[in-house]
């Protein structure tokens, strides 16, 4: 008989039709997956096989646009989805109204990074913090109040909406990097790693391949909160470093320190073919998925191990045959998501956060169709403004790196730049400048959006910057408002010193500190200055937009341990556009 294994997951909901959307699920066998609708709307797909799981992604058609309807999942006709003692509301999926009317809903798109989902290991104060049990019963509320890194967001959302039954949803959840940790593993995945090997030998307790990557993905998804969540509001997810290893593509010596292990190929081919499976199919339209060679190939083979191991593999060989990013439109508003980790070229004298197809690419994308929508949204897992001291650090170590202070200063540079995460946008200078000549030229002309915000996460902390292009003239200074919202973490922690240390890159000691760095580097000045309009804030937290015509709101909510449970309080509500 058939189970549910893992999911739903509610993945894209078509706003140009607002009749189609998909579910992804995994099955404990080999079956026949139904996604049912209360309306009459529905689908179908047999699963497909990879590694001995069993998984289907079911495109659902005849929705009604601007419509709320339950949905149910079958595995080979037998009802799985909702269980019976569910105890949350239904599962449902939201359409919007086709054509959108002058008077639509806002488009509210939440967006965080970096999620822990298992507790610490004993004698460290910060690492995978999980709330399930080895036997993967569900603990106590007073357990989940003791969290050391407090509670959860995501779950601390879930618990809001499923309480208030009216409560508004976000129209999508970003998840921008660090979904899992396969570098940092709770207890009880470091038991079932312990039970099939040995993890005195390299990884350690780290994954190695891909069946200890399902571990991750069970570990985080199984949450009960997070699980109706993601069943209920549709998700875009992007990779970060964590889903492959700390500081993952930092430069072109990494790579190859890391070729040379016995373990890194089954690693990254592994850490593609999850990726693929559980997070890449879903941000994939029907119409994409349908063109997608790969994924006819994988669902046509009794078993799709070796064809997705393949594709995995020519994915690391050759970055440019594989696109990871993608784009989505929301209405009016058009969010681009760029692969930051997998699309880089790491040649240390021409060093680019993006290959030059990739950046090509966005540039199209961001240029195209002017006064076609009034909100332009940057999906970035690293953050494109940073402290300025951070920022100054990063382009000093890039000029140490690439040579510019002699040999000496580049061993060291490499050395500093792996010990201390320097690679951000600033650590690829030429990319950095790129950027934010791009976000200017979009900003202007008559068709120019209202915003342009660059969303981002990975520092476990949250702030809001404003760049100012100084140089401008009248005829060149953006139309539209340009802004780095920075949120993470969503289930994470960070060390006091660290907070200190971002705390002073903002401050002006830190900036003459940055600009001493320059002058040693000789890295000159950024293109522009940019200034903090908010935080930093610390703490596990969601960043929300409000998006209503050419007007734009921001909220921060964090998750507060309270004797009812976990709760979202509000730190930050903001216009962005003043009455827009």
């Amino acid at each position: 008989m058939a189970g549910l294994r893992l999911g739903p997951l509610l993945r894209y909901v078509d706003w140009e039709s607002g009749s189609r959307a998909t579910v992804w699920v995994e099955a404990n066998r080999p079956c026949t997956a139904e996604v049912r609708c209360a309306d009459g709307a529905g689908g179908t797909s047999p699963t497909f096989a990879v590694q001995g799981h069993h998984y289907a992604l079911v495109v659902v058609t005849g929705l009604t646009p601007g419509s709320t309807t339950p949905y149910e999942v079958l595995l080979d006709d037998r009802r799985v989805w909702p269980p019976e003692d569910h105890g949350f509301p239904p599962s449902t999926i939201t359409t919007p109204a086709v054509p959108q009317p002058e008077d639509a809903d806002p488009v509210r798109v939440a967006f965080g990074s970096c999620r822990w989902a298992a507790p610490p290991a004993a004698g460290h104060g910060h690492g995978p913090y999980t709330r399930r049990h080895p036997d993967g019963a569900d603990p106590s509320r007073s357990s989940r109040l003791r969290d050391p890194i407090g509670p959860d967001a995501l779950d601390a959302l879930a618990a809001h909406l499923a309480s208030d039954p009216e409560a508004i949803r976000p129209d999508v959840l970003l998840l921008l990097g660090d979904q899992v940790y396969a570098d940092e593993t709770s207890p009880a995945t470091r038991r079932r790693l312990a039970a099939r090997r040995d993890i005195g030998e390299p990884p350690g307790a780290e994954v190695a391949d891909y069946e200890e990557y399902t571990h991750l993905y069970d570990e985080s998804w199984r949450d009960p909160e997070v699980r109706w969540l993601l069943s209920t509001v549709p998700s875009c997810m992007i990779f970060d470093d964590h889903d492959v290893i700390d500081d993952w593509n930092t430069s072109a010596a990494w790579v190859q320190d890391m070729r040379r292990t016995p373990w890194w190929h089954k690693r990254i081919v592994s850490g593609f073919m999850s990726y693929w499976v559980y997070q890449h199919l879903g941000n994939l339209s029907p119409e994409a998925l349908e063109a997608d060679p790969v994924y006819a190939a994988v669902r046509a083979a009794p078993d799709g191990t070796e064809t997705l191991r393949a594709h995995a593999a020519a994915a690391d060989a050759e970055p440019s045959l594989t696109r990871w990013s993608y784009r989505r439109v929301f209405g009016r508003v058009r969010l681009l998501m760029v692969d930051t980790r997998a699309a880089r070229s790491l040649d240390e004298q021409r060093r680019s956060m993006l290959r030059d197809e990739e950046e090509r690419r966005l540039r199209d994308e961001m240029l195209a169709d002017p006064g076609a929508y009034d909100h332009l949204l940057i999906g970035t897992s690293l953050p494109w403004l940073l402290p300025p001291l951070i920022h100054d650090a990063e382009t000093w170590n890039a000029a140490l790196c690439r040579g510019d202070r002699g040999a000496r200063w580049a061993r060291l540079g490499e050395k500093l730049r792996r010990a201390a995460d320097l690679e951000h946008w600033a650590a690829f200078p030429e990319s950095f400048r790129r950027l934010s000549e791009l976000l200017r030229e979009a900003g202007r002309g008559p068709g120019a959006p209202a915003t342009i915000c660059v969303l981002s996460g990975d520092v476990h902390h949250a702030y809001v910057a404003e760049p100012q292009w100084s140089d401008c003239t009248t005829d060149a200074t953006p139309a539209a408002r340009v802004l780095q919202l920075t949120c993470s973490p969503v289930h994470n922690s960070i060390p006091g010193y660290v907070r200190a240390g971002f705390r002073f890159g903002w401050s002006r000691a830190g900036r003459w500190l940055g600009r001493a760095l320059s002058l040693h580097g000789r890295t000159g000045r950024p293109p522009m200055d940019w200034r903090r309009e908010g935080g930093p804030w610390f703490g596990n937290q969601l960043m929300t937009l409000t998006l209503h015509g050419r007007k734009a709101e921001l909220t921060l909510v964090q998750a507060k341990a309270r004797a009812a449970g976990a709760q979202l309080e509000t730190v930050l509500e903001r216009s962005l556009t003043g009455n827009g």
